[in-house]
């Protein structure tokens, strides 16, 4: 089904597209990446530390845990330096591949339009429209030529997993998409921020890749606008 406008509700699900420009360069530049393997035995081989230092944690990123998610996908490790607050009290982070392939989780207060592509029209735009909006199973899907994301809804959040098409294929987003749940106490003692190191720590947007809803890129300012 492809959809015409609403320019302005849907930015927030490939806006994001690379949520941080250090991950641009993540295999050359230092960023910590999470093994997956190495995050398992860390979760069976010790406790959980207390609820309330998680949570305290996960203020000092500026959100709470419960807006915590987390996923995954075959061949994609968390980028801990990705992990952030989006919006008020919101979370984001990104999961990348050796080959520097990335999958974003995003995690916002947003009314169902956001969410739901297929309620109305779809944003898009002359240089990137929309060329898929649809529902698929439980969650909503929609593309442009450059990006594509999945979405659902929980309660008042919008869950969103985007990448880049030339990236990540619609079934490997799918299947993050699908994955994607609330951390548990363990998962967020790995995703989270160790005391003290979290001060000042927020996704930063790049302004090189064009989102949904808000044209084409614009490479004279440091963030999509």
């Amino acid at each position: 089904m492809t959809s015409h406008s609403r320019p302005r509700r849907l930015r927030p699900v490939l806006t994001a597209l690379a949520l941080t420009l250090t991950l641009a360069a993540a295999t050359g530049c230092g960023t910590e990446v999470a093994s997956d393997a190495e995050a398992a035995r860390s979760a069976s081989a010790a406790p959980a530390p207390d609820r309330a230092e998680l949570e305290a944690r996960a203020r000092a990123v500026q959100t709470v845990a419960e807006h915590v998610w987390v996923t995954e996908a075959p061949g994609y490790t968390l980028a801990r330096q990705s992990v952030g607050v989006v919006g008020d009290d919101g979370f984001g982070s990104v999961y990348t591949t050796s080959e520097g392939g990335q999958i974003q989780l995003r995690v916002e207060r947003l009314p169902h339009a956001d969410a739901d592509c297929t309620d109305g029209p779809a944003a898009g735009s002359a240089q990137d429209p929309v060329v898929t909006c649809e529902r698929d199973g439980e969650q909503w899907y929609r593309a442009t030529e450059s990006g594509h994301a999945y979405a659902q809804e929980q309660g008042d959040l919008v869950v969103t997993v985007s990448g880049a098409r030339e990236e990540v294929d619609r079934a490997a987003l799918r299947a993050a998409a699908r994955a994607a749940h609330r951390a548990d106490d363990h998962e967020l003692d790995q995703v989270l921020p160790p005391a003290g190191e979290a001060a000042g720590r927020q996704p930063v947007e790049r302004g090189d890749l064009p989102p949904v809803g808000d044209g084409a890129p614009n490479n004279d300012v440091g963030a999509s606008g």
